[in-house]
């Protein structure tokens, strides 16, 4: 395996538009990186300049050490997953597998010892012989990796390679890409929308907006230190909380959040009242739907009275949909609160929501993550 390094590499499509920008990357040898980010941010156009299936509009990339701008796909040596499988219909399983073997004029010893080995490791040498029509959608998947993988290549590009499977069968799917890569060391770089998927497998996470790489970090750094709003409201399901606030110290040390229909106040003190004092310019504040509580708080907390608009019984938790004020005034800021067990609320009931300072976020007009706390 090879690690991949892009060095300000751009992609400007013919009429000026701009899919990648002044783009810096490094996936490292073993590494499996995640990007994730809204439709049209450029992920898949990154793949597809690593495949050599776009030219590169500006810098460099590298593939091991090597520049590899003007290679050609084949020179490459990367084995690119789609998200529709892409197998021949009319060839077996086995001779799906050995295609891209056959192709590179591999011995016939040497082609079967490498299928055998794949379709040991993905658990499909009791299918080699039936051709796709006749698998799941889950054995489908694993065909398509089998057939990247026999190839030994020197990083694999994965498209969202779950996004037409079930609900279900993408969590197992997901688990053996995992534990693959676990056993192979294999370089790769993986692209979804889906930020559960870029959570859970990525050892770490690249979030793209508009062709630029916003944030790259482990999956716990990215969700507990986002560096500005847009990664704090993309990453998280619900996303975080997002409220216009601004700050209002008074004479004891202690700080008022105001709100548009509430306030939020943090005792003098603490080390976010410290913090607070000073910003001095209107910004945003940040809450996790984990971080309410609709119960005593502990010391320090602060508490915010809303308005419970509507709620959703999960079973094992409630997410309550929620409004600030006592009354609906205008289009007063919504939040959700994510409250463990199932919860007896109801449309209009007034409900006071504790939260813990050390769990608020702030970020500036121009999105910049703001420090709190110690």
């Amino acid at each position: 395996m090879a690690r991949l390094a892009f060095e300000h590499v751009e992609k400007v499509y013919p009429g000026g538009t701009r899919a990648v920008v002044d783009l810096n990357l490094e996936v490292a040898d073993g590494e499996l990186i995640v990007l994730v980010g809204p439709s049209g941010c450029g992920k898949s156009t990154l793949l597809r300049l690593v495949a050599g299936l776009e030219p590169i509009t500006g810098g460099r990339l590298r593939i091991g050490d090597r520049v590899a701008n003007d290679l050609s796909p084949r020179e490459r040596n990367v084995a690119m997953v789609f998200q529709d499988y892409a197998l021949y219909p009319h060839k077996t399983v086995r001779g799906n597998l050995e295609f891209p073997l056959r192709m590179r004029g591999l011995a016939r010893d040497e082609i079967e010892r490498r299928v055998a080995w794949a379709a040991g490791i993905l658990d499909i040498a009791g299918v080699l012989e039936r051709v796709p029509r006749q698998l799941s959608g889950g054995q489908q998947q694993r065909v398509a990796m089998g057939r990247a993988l026999v190839r030994e290549p020197a990083a694999f590009l994965l498209d969202e390679p779950l996004s037409n499977l079930d609900a279900k069968l993408r969590v197992e799917v997901r688990a053996e890409i995992a534990d693959l890569q676990r056993r192979t060391g294999a370089t790769m770089l993986y692209v979804t929308h889906d930020q559960t998927e870029a959570m859970t497998l990525g050892h770490r996470v690249a979030v793209l907006r508009a062709g630029q790489v916003l944030q790259v970090a482990p999956p716990r750094e990215l969700y507990e230190r986002p560096a500005d709003a847009f990664v704090a409201g993309f990453i998280g399901n619900p996303p975080m909380n997002l409220v216009p606030a601004r700050v209002v110290a008074d004479a004891a040390g202690g700080v008022e959040l105001r709100l548009e229909g509430g306030s939020l106040t943090v005792d003098a003190g603490t080390p976010q009242a410290r913090a607070l004092r000073a910003v001095t310019d209107a910004m945003v504040l940040g809450v996790r739907p984990e971080a309410f509580a609709d119960g005593p708080g502990a010391a320090g907390s602060t508490v915010v009275d809303v308005v419970v608009d509507h709620v959703e019984w999960l079973g094992h938790e409630t997410l309550a949909h929620v409004h600030l004020g006592a009354a609906a005034a205008g289009v007063p800021p919504r939040l959700i609160a994510r409250l463990p067990g199932l919860r007896e609320l109801e449309r209009g009931q007034p409900l006071a929501l504790h939260v813990d300072p050390a769990a608020l976020h702030l970020f500036a007009a121009d999105g910049r993550a703001l420090p709190v706390g110690p």
